[in-house]
């Protein structure tokens, strides 16, 4: 069995090079099979270079005959015999049959399409919106290596087959990266070709084969705001801060084909994915198709809001997508929600997402898509479509996807997509079946299980103080509260005394008299791409602001207020509204395009500020347009951190506390002596639609985006060499040549045993990526700090962890350096600390393991529930390895977090059901062997393996390797070598 299903592995790894671009140089040992395949599947063949060009890049059909030149003497035997093998089942494309032409209203055709219609299988017409594009995909790339007629099969039985976990391969037609993982992405593709050379092969294959788009927006700090100079001020400390990183990127952009890097300044990537770079159905070659993307930021899902199935996946599966590897997944489960009615007015997309998010994270959808359907889909725009299927992750969905219907058609239309393109998008769409029609009457589709929402149900709301789907009603948002105050630490909980929560902290704020309390607001921030992609909630938070102007209200000025939209068009619709002039009043200037807070780029606090909060212990809060407010990720120093929409944001900075009942109390006293209440600044629905209708003009999106790629002058400034290979600077501080290929042989390293590892750490439930991963501000006492300071860096030049995910010294050392970080060794204190279990010793996480590693000690780690949780961040899986992990024993993963420590060569293991750590008496200062077979051939995904410790415990787990790719990617140490090995010719 795993003999067979290895050599498919090999058959899909070798024919996903089978379209490289011209200029690449192509793995000899599959000319001849290439050539063997060209004619009969002319329309598949060579359809990357299509893609390319419809994504405004150059490219032409390989060149096999170059090809073929390549191939030395002795590598044709073996290619004939290859050739010989599988001739007989590639004669010619499985499902040409059903290839139709797709005509043009006035003659003549848009081109050909793969028709589901024609298959006349009537279990499709059931089919969620969601599987059809797998379907179609499948169908497209079928060619009985990659992708066969069994796997289109598996997903036309959907119904049937995705309770089984059945494995099929997806090909996306791109991939999305932004620049904090974006750079460690082009670090390794970097030394990927540097590992090619050493293993004397030819480097320039690796080399993306998708288009990609690098969006840089995660850059951007807060340092400046309250300023009409804040966004000229923060970019230039931005550029002073990133410019290694920023010429690396505009390196890659020319040393690797099909990158388009989009410079700073220009906006939030999945904003501009949402805006600009979305393409909703491709015309490659004559061949159309749906658009679908991958992106190594985990709300990359705000595209399914546009009808596009994208999700989040980690930089190591992103890096193989790009290099042509197909992406192995289960096919998943398709959760049906149901929207009725409408949003009462007053309500915003921000109360709908948190609701919704509330719902799903109940419901449980990890591993799921959802797809959302009713008669309330026509009720909502396209920008509230958006910010729900943007906060996936939040309620642990694959993707929470909205298909395409006439609201998607407009929007098209609005951003500034020709009327020929659109009516491109609504023919194909309609004759492939995957256009909703309201008007027609509606067709019954199977779903996995089912969810219902009437829309007039949805209050204001906000969420926190620490998860996001810990939803608060508006009007409970004073109790909840004070509840959290009492309660003992935890998620909702500070465990502060009664006699200490209504004390006042009185400190001197540049001469004038301040003062802060628990729950006092210190930051407020629109931020992030949730929400700065809703014109409705942005000019929401315009007329809050306008009317506090009015009425005499104003921010007091401890409070720091920022306003980072998510692409130049909101700053456009600002300004043509007149709302921007309030905004200022009020200290929300713009002080950037980009991710800032929402990710830890607040930036510091006015130093009175934060003296005043550390010491006297005051539970500071922070409100902000978010989709994340996980402990310490907002500011190491508001420990509350609350979900909310723009107008809420500002409504919020107004009372400047989060302790006030909107319902009973007034937000201040205005400039008649009067008292002001919150109904008197929140605008009606009647009035933000008048606003948005008047303001948002698609000319304001075409003019935008006609010059996104010109860059700036900061940007243009910058000099890049052009040689293929990157010059690595053993100086830098910003990138470094990661490790991972340093002893790299031609041959698999095979399983490798675990035994009497020690454990480094021993979590409870819900440890998130922001935990593992390095993030945020870097802590002057820290393993990274030190590193810094040894090799010049002052303080002040530390920058943040994310802005140096290029450098492995320095990410190393900040993994598990969160501050909230809870590890059961250390017995309640919380931070980033273990202990070093043979002699007891209390050591930075990264201190402990480099001491285990210097003594011969593999190291696993035990956790509970959700173990991964929160953004699809790399380095969670990358870091852990660096620290000599070999293991994670956990109750429960997140998706793509499980997946990621599967390709860094990482164990994953489950405790079987009802168990964990706690009730099988483990503390972690035991010693641990994993009975793992040494004959990979005796492994399967999802087998029991029996674990036992030095104390004479022992206990049975899941091995959580889901699919055979995955085991593939193991028995090659990771997915990365793997792809190194199978381009240089090895055979797996």
């Amino acid at each position: 069995m795993y003999k067979a299903a290895n050599a498919r592995l090999l058959l899909r790894s070798l024919s996903s090079n089978s379209t490289a671009p011209a200029s690449v140089p192509v793995n000899p040992r599959l000319a001849s099979a290439r050539l063997a395949l060209s004619r009969p599947c002319g329309a598949w063949v060579g359809r990357r270079s299509g893609l390319v060009r419809a994504a405004g890049w150059s490219g032409t059909r390989p060149r096999f005959a170059g090809a073929r030149a390549q191939i030395g003497a002795a590598a044709v035997p073996a290619v004939e015999r290859f050739q010989r093998r599988m001739a007989t089942q590639a004669t010619e494309h499985a499902f040409k049959d059903i290839l139709t032409s797709l005509p043009k209203p006035g003659g003549g055709e848009y081109g050909k399409f793969y028709s589901l219609p024609a298959l006349n299988d009537p279990r499709i017409d059931k089919l969620p919106y969601s599987i059809r594009i797998l379907l179609e995909s499948a169908i497209r790339n079928c060619d009985n290596f990659q992708v066969t007629k069994n796997d289109v099969e598996k997903i036309i039985d959907w119904e049937n087959t995705s309770p089984k976990l059945a494995e099929i391969p997806f090909k996306p037609a791109r991939v999305l990266l932004q620049d904090f993982t974006g750079v460690p992405a082009v670090v390794d593709l970097a030394a990927m070709r540097d590992a090619m050379a050493k293993l004397g092969s030819d480097a320039n294959k690796i080399n993306p084969l998708v288009p990609v788009d690098l969006v840089i927006d995660h850059s951007v700090q807060v340092d400046v705001a309250r300023s009409l100079n804040a966004v000229q001020a923060n970019m230039e400390l931005e550029f002073s801060r990133n410019k290694e990183r920023f010429g690396f990127l505009k390196w890659g952009s020319s040393a690797f084909q099909n990158m388009l890097v989009v410079p700073p300044g220009s906006g939030i990537v999945h904003q501009v994915n949402l805006e600009y770079l979305g393409r909703v159905v491709f015309n490659t070659d004559g061949i159309l198709y749906p658009d679908s993307v991958v992106g190594t930021d985990s709300h990359t899902t705000m595209i399914d809001g546009l009808g596009v199935a994208g999700w989040g996946v980690g930089g190591i599966e992103a890096e193989a997508t790009m290099l042509g590897q197909p992406m192995s997944m289960v096919l998943p489960g398709v959760v049906g929600f149901k929207l009725t009615g409408k949003l009462r007015s007053g309500v915003t997309a921000t109360d709908l997402v948190l609701t919704v998010t509330q719902m799903l994270r109940k419901h449980g959808v990890v591993g799921k898509f959802v797809e959302f359907y009713g008669e309330g889909m026509g009720k909502l725009s396209l920008a509230d479509r958006a910010t729900i299927a943007n906060m996936s992750p939040e309620y642990g969905a694959t993707m929470g996807f909205f298909p395409v219907d006439h609201v998607t058609l407009d929007y098209l239309k609005l951003t500034g997509r020709s009327d020929e393109t659109v009516s491109m998008i609504e023919a194909y769409l309609r004759a492939n079946k995957m256009f909703v029609d309201y008007n027609e009457p509606p067709t019954e589709r199977i779903y996995s299980s089912y969810l219902e929402l009437d829309l007039d149900e949805v209050v204001p709301s906000m969420s926190g103080p620490k998860r996001p789907h810990d939803r608060v009603p508006l009007k409970e948002m004073k109790s909840d509260w004070h509840a959290c105050l009492d309660n003992k630490v935890g998620f909702k909980g500070f465990a502060v005394p009664k006699e200490q929560q209504d004390k006042a902290v009185k400190f001197d704020f540049h001469g004038q008299p301040a003062d802060i309390k628990h729950g006092s607001v210190v930051i407020a921030a629109i931020t992030s791409c949730t929400n700065t992609s809703n014109p409705s909630v942005m000019l929401g938070a315009g007329l809050v602001a306008k009317k506090a102007c009015e009425l005499g209200l104003e921010v007091k000025p401890w409070v720091k207020t920022s306003l980072a939209p998510g692409s130049g068009v909101v700053t456009k619709y600002l300004l043509q509204s007149g709302l921007q002039e309030y905004l200022n009043q009020q200290g929300f200037h713009i002080v950037g395009y980009g991710c800032t807070t929402c990710i830890g780029n607040s930036g510091d606090l006015d130093e009175s500020v934060s003296a005043a909060i550390t010491e006297n212990d005051v539970v500071a809060a922070a409100v902000l347009s978010g989709n994340r407010n996980f402990e310490g990720r907002v500011h190491p120093l508001t420990r509350a951190n609350y979900l909310a929409s723009p107008p809420l944001v500002v409504a919020y900075a107004l009372a400047g506390t989060v302790d006030i009942d909107f319902e009973k109390e007034p937000i201040g006293i205005g400039k008649d002596g009067k008292e002001v209440y919150f109904r008197d600044i929140w605008p009606s629905t009647e009035e933000i639609a008048q606003v948005v209708q008047s303001s948002v003009l698609p000319d304001m999106f075409k003019g935008t985006y006609e010059a996104i790629t010109k860059g700036n002058p900061m940007w243009n400034q910058l000099t890049v060499p052009e040689a293929s290979l990157y010059s690595w600077d053993s100086k830098s501080t910003y990138i470094h040549e990661p490790p991972y290929f340093k002893d790299m042989t031609m041959s698999p390293p095979g399983p490798s045993a675990v035994k009497d590892a020690y454990c480094l750490l021993n979590f409870g439930d819900s440890i998130t990526t922001d935990h593992i991963s390095p993030a945020g501000s870097i802590h002057k006492d820290s393993p990274a700090a030190k590193y810094l300071m040894e090799r010049g860096v002052d303080r002040k030049d530390f920058n943040s962890y994310g802005s140096r995910r290029g450098n492995d010294e320095i990410m190393a050392r900040g993994t598990f350096a969160n501050i909230r970080i809870v590890n059961k060794f250390l017995n309640g204190e919380v931070g980033p600390k273990t202990i070093h279990v043979p002699t007891g010793e209390k050591l930075y996480v990264f201190d402990a393991a480099m001491r285990y590693k210097s003594e011969g000690h593999a190291t696993i780690i035990l956790a509970g529930a959700e173990y991964g949780s929160g953004s699809s961040r790399d380095w969670a899986a990358k870091g852990p390895m660096l620290l000599g992990v070999k293991a994670v024993i956990a109750k429960s993963f997140e998706r793509i977090h499980r997946s990621n420590l599967v390709g860094m060569g990482i164990i994953p293991l489950c405790f079987k059901a009802g168990e964990d750590a706690d009730s099988l008496g483990l503390t972690g200062h035991e010693r641990y062997s994993i009975d793992l077979p040494a004959n990979l051939s005796e492994i399967r995904p999802g087998q029991d393996v029996t674990v036992t410790s030095d104390n004479g415990k022992s206990f049975t787990c899941t091995l959580r390797f889901d699919t055979e790719v995955e085991l593939a990617y193991f028995n090659h140490g990771g997915i990365l070598p793997y792809v190194i090995r199978n381009l240089a010719g090895v055979q797996n």
